[in-house]
């Protein structure tokens, strides 16, 4: 591999990182970074995820060990995004992929209204979680955009997480330890259709490793203020994309 590129995989991987710990949508930098430096779309996917799955085993460790543990609450939610991500990835595929990046745009849209919502005095939790039901249905469905498409995935996460009571800067350890889960399912599957290319993977995955730790200790540190402004950027950006704005 040219040094040159090394480097571009690093720093793109590490701004990824951090972007997904912090909020999501991290793998609209380094997806078309692996495409750029010659890889088909479908291996550079494929290779995506090594990197994903470090940067999220990262920052749950950080998370974990900075005092705020996603073990607990992604055990509730783990189980019904691991469905949807098996059926996402063998029926939502087969839609139009037009038409579902502009209905994906539209939702993100929608989620945007509660992060600009002040937050509760003392940043303090909702106190109305969602009915168990509906977080079931709720989370099936942010696996099934996960299987088919992934990026974006976790500001969707995160949102739903907030609405059913828990503050962004505990979501955001949740998202990440669920993520584990949901990305060491998805890699099998591309690893059996040789569509990792493992010194790529292995290159953007230290970035990655980088930027999981990063963010972690930047959420933890800065706090509801500081995730929610990144969480309403980073939706405006991937919505706009989304929506062929741009």
């Amino acid at each position: 591999m040219d040094p040159i590129d090394a480097a571009i995989l690093i720093g793109g991987g590490l701004a990824a990182g951090v972007v997904n710990t912090l909020a999501g949508g991290g793998s609209l930098i380094s997806v078309p970074l692996l495409v750029l430096i010659g890889l088909p779309g479908t291996v550079a996917n494929g290779t995506n995820r090594i990197g994903v799955f470090l940067q999220n085993l990262v920052a749950a460790w950080r998370f974990r060990a900075s005092g705020v543990s996603g073990i607990e609450g992604a055990s509730r939610v783990v189980l019904p995004v691991c469905i949807g991500s098996l059926i996402g990835a063998y029926t939502v595929a087969n839609l139009d992929d037009a038409t579902f990046q502009r209905i994906f745009g539209l939702v993100m849209l929608i989620d945007l209204v509660p992060m600009l919502r002040p937050p509760k005095p003392g940043g303090s939790e909702a106190t109305r979680p969602w009915p168990a039901w509906l977080q079931f249905a709720v989370f099936a469905a942010i696996g099934l955009y996960g299987g088919a498409i992934q990026a974006g995935v976790g500001l969707l996460m995160v949102g739903a997480l907030n609405h059913t009571g828990y503050g962004l800067v505990r979501a955001n350890a949740i998202k990440v330890t669920t993520n584990v889960v949901l990305t060491a399912f998805a890699i099998p599957i591309f690893v059996w259709h040789g569509q990792i290319s493992w010194l790529h993977a292995g290159v953007l995955a230290i970035g990655f490793a980088a930027g999981g730790e990063l963010g972690a200790r930047i959420a933890v540190r800065g706090g509801d203020r500081l995730i929610r402004p990144v969480m309403v950027l980073a939706i405006l950006l991937l919505a706009g994309r989304m929506l062929g704005l741009y």
